[in-house]
């Protein structure tokens, strides 16, 4: 059974991404039953003492515009490897989060991507993102970026970076690699204009192989007549 949480950390510049004159509602989304069936979180801690661990308990709420929804929701997914291993590219966006094989496509080993067409430009607020949490893992080179176009040469945006040697060749980044749980990971996008989105990985703590369980986009379609913020 999935349930409703409202999460993630009011941040500071939110209304310089969002327009002080914004009404702001908490952002929720479903979050899926925990199915650890392999590494708890605790061992991979100790593990790897360098991963940012998950928050203790459910996360503080986190603002976004009203009007704001998922945007990636049943929208196009392309990836890096055309013929995944297991599963299909369109699980990354169709909205089944259980973890379960029929609900997570699984790349090939070593630098891949997911990308998503929002259809139109839009200001996006948040990302969530699910690689796997059948058990507890950190995936390597982690790294979301927004862009106009679909070969990311127009107006990109890095919204989360952990390539700490910065071996993709998109920079060093400077966020910490963090641990896998049914929670998924909260990126703040503050705003950030594009249509595509692509989230990067380069293997994990447990195999060469790379994993998307669902990707959500919250966001709002730009308004073409109104001022760029």
């Amino acid at each position: 059974m999935l349930r409703f949480l409202a999460t993630g950390a009011v941040l500071v510049g939110l209304a310089a991404c969002c327009g002080a004159d914004e009404a702001k509602v908490a952002l929720k989304t479903e979050i899926p039953e925990e199915i650890l069936a392999g590494t708890p979180p605790e061992v991979l801690a100790m593990l790897f003492p360098n991963l940012e661990k998950p928050p203790e308990g459910e996360p503080p709420e986190f603002l976004v515009p009203k009007g704001t929804v998922n945007l990636a929701l049943k929208k196009r997914a392309t990836a890096s490897d055309t013929n995944p291993i297991l599963g299909k590219i369109a699980f990354v966006t169709d909205g089944n989060k259980q973890g379960n094989e029929q609900s997570y496509v699984e790349l090939a080993p070593g630098k891949q991507w997911v990308q998503i067409d929002l259809e139109k430009p839009s200001r996006v607020f948040a990302v969530y993102l699910w690689h796997y949490f059948h058990e507890a893992r950190s995936y390597h080179d982690v790294v979301v970026q927004v862009a106009a176009d679909a070969g990311f040469t127009k107006n990109v945006h890095t919204l989360y970076n952990c390539d700490q040697d910065g071996s993709l060749g998109l920079g060093v980044g400077k966020n910490r690699p963090y641990i896998e749980t049914y929670f998924g990971k909260l990126i703040d996008a503050r705003g950030a204009e594009g249509r595509f989105l692509r989230l990067y990985s380069n293997g994990n703590t447990a195999n060469d192989l790379n994993h998307y369980v669902e990707v959500e986009i919250f966001g709002k379609p730009v308004d073409v007549g109104a001022p760029s913020r």
